[in-house]
């Protein structure tokens, strides 16, 4: 019961041995949350640090280009008001400030600057033919302000074609003669230029200069006023801007690569769309925030570019993550493999001491029935013997039998004892030299310990008996051992003798019988038949056959 106990308490306390492969698997999968933990906290900080960086960088873009506009304004400001002060605006006023302040052309994003009087439709034509007189022949205001058609719309009072555009370069040239006003775009920023007397940015068009090429753009206007007609506007001076360039121009002020902008006029719209400078990456995070530029709204859009999936913090993490989880999961395994081997160990020691403490008790059990046959034996003996010399003889040779019989069990591991080597090794001392004098038969029949140590005792005492007063004193003298199995359960030992010296019955017990009527008969629960006739001894003993069963743990331990 205490091996027991100790057994189901290992059970209870190592039940995660149940599991061997089970728990380096949780802890792997434990690991690898915690790294999944860690790469999206760290994604999400990186996130929030890309948001707030992302803030910034369209608060200084929106900066850089609303400077580059207060910038170029400040120009035409300039311009306008030395324009202002002047009878006429001529081309060489326009060439050196142009040459003072824009160098080639290319300052701030401006393609140059250019001068448009504000004419009324009706005095186009006188204003045309004018300047074909003052030497430029091949001066004309284009469209042709008489074939204007506007459809449900009044037709234009004024016209403002493009007089002077500097610096003079191919491209700036084709532009020359174009009515700004006949496009309604660059009408209504020239219309609120004169209302409001400050510069106004135009809305999204194509310049005139770009016949060849569909490249979006916008211009500034500022307008002259005529310094002696305080509310009369002369013209505009004004600059024409390629989208793209300007925006590049603004990208001087600010440097970081990662980050793609987009201009849009007015409206997030494909349609509206005035700039963009894209950058290399996937799509991140997008802001969005309106500014002023020239008394007209611009939406600029800005996107976070990333290089990967996930930040170099995050593919840094996740790779120690997972190496750290593998390694986990191996120390896991072996400790586990550990455990299961200790424990594995410590059962088989529990075992082997259960199998002692229960050879031992099984020891102890059968030394006390051993000696409390001996003791009986020398008791009776006592009882029978007529000196210390009879007395001495007669112990030592039924313990001599005892012992017989210990040796076969001991060869069986105490398992059984075969009836005939019983039988034989009793009769062992009567048959050196005689052996036609003992004739034995029978099955082979296996007996239980102590049934064989019952038996054996009183086959020695047939055999005693004969030896001094019955067939085996005489040469002449026969002994018939037979067996035979009579039921499933019991066994039949049958004693013959013959040849020997007429037999009497005994006037009184001796020892010899009353160990084989009482003791044996006792011990093998079953009557013992013992007649004394004429011809011989005759004795019928009938012994249990009993299934042996090997002791439990010692069995177990074979098995494996």
């Amino acid at each position: 019961m205490a091996d027991d106990t100790l057994l189901d308490r290992m059970e209870k306390q190592a039940w995660f041995h149940r599991y061997p492969r089970g728990w380096p698997l949780l802890l792997f999968v434990i690991a690898s949350i915690g790294t999944a933990v860690s790469v999206m906290a760290i994604e999400r900080s990186d996130q929030q640090r890309r948001e707030v960086e992302l803030d910034r960088n369209l608060t200084e873009i929106s900066s850089a280009m609303q400077r580059r506009v207060t910038e170029n304004i400040a120009l035409l400001r300039a311009a306008s008001a030395l324009f202002a002060t002047q009878q006429d605006v001529t081309q060489a006023q326009i060439a050196e400030f142009s040459s003072d302040l824009q160098s080639s052309g290319n300052l701030y994003g401006s393609l140059g600057v250019g001068w448009a009087p504000l004419l009324r439709r009706e005095n186009a034509i006188t204003f045309q033919n004018a300047k074909r007189a003052s030497g430029t022949p091949d001066f004309r205001i284009w469209p042709d302000p008489s074939s204007v058609k506007a459809g449900n719309s009044p037709v234009p009072k004024f016209v403002t074609p493009i007089i002077y555009l500097e610096p003079s370069a191919l491209s700036n040239g084709k532009a020359i003669g174009f009515d700004m006003y006949s496009e309604p775009v660059r009408r209504r920023a020239m219309e609120l230029a004169m209302r409001t007397g400050k510069p106004v940015t135009s809305g999204r068009v194509f310049l005139a200069q770009e016949q060849n090429r569909q490249v979006p753009g916008f211009l500034i206007y500022m307008p002259v006023i005529d310094a002696r007609r305080r509310d009369t506007v002369k013209g505009f001076v004004y600059s024409p801007f390629r989208a793209d360039d300007f925006v590049e121009s603004a990208a001087e002020l600010f440097r970081n690569e990662e980050i793609e902008v987009s201009i849009f006029d007015g409206a997030v719209t494909p349609q509206n769309l005035l700039a963009q400078r894209k950058a290399s990456g996937s799509s991140g995070a997008a802001m969005e925030r309106k500014i002023d530029v020239g008394s007209h709204e611009w939406i600029i859009r800005v996107s976070d570019k990333k290089t990967g999936a996930l930040s170099a913090m995050a593919r840094i993490t996740l790779f120690f993550g997972v190496i750290t989880s593998l390694m986990v999961m191996a120390i896991g395994r072996l400790i586990t493999r550990r455990a299961v081997e200790d424990r594995r160990v410590l059962e088989w020691l529990s075992r082997q001491a259960a199998i002692r403490n229960s050879l031992t008790r099984e020891l102890n059990h059968r030394v006390k029935n051993t000696l409390a046959n001996v003791l009986s034996i020398a008791a009776l003996t006592r009882r029978r013997s007529t000196d210390i010399d009879d007395f001495t003889d007669s112990l030592t040779a039924r313990i001599r039998a005892l012992s017989a019989t210990h040796d076969l069990l001991s060869q069986t591991d105490w398992s059984n004892a075969p009836l005939g080597d019983i039988v034989r090794s009793e009769l062992a001392p009567y048959m050196e030299g005689n052996e036609p004098h003992v004739v034995m038969s029978g099955p082979e029949i296996k007996l239980a310990p102590n049934d064989a140590m019952s038996l054996g005792l009183a086959i020695h005492e047939l055999a005693t008996n004969a030896a001094k007063y019955g067939a085996l004193s005489t040469n002449a003298g026969r002994i018939h051992v037979h067996w035979s199995m009579i039921d499933p359960d019991h066994a039949e030992l049958h004693w013959r003798e013959e040849g020997g010296p007429p037999v009497a019955v005994p006037n009184k017990r001796g020892f010899g019988r009353d160990l084989i009527e009482k003791i044996v008969a006792h011990e093998l629960r079953s009557d013992v038949n013992l007649q004394f006739l004429p011809q011989g001894v005759e004795c019928r003993l009938k012994v249990p056959v009993r299934v042996t069963k090997e002791f439990s743990l010692r069995r177990g331990e074979q098995d494996r």
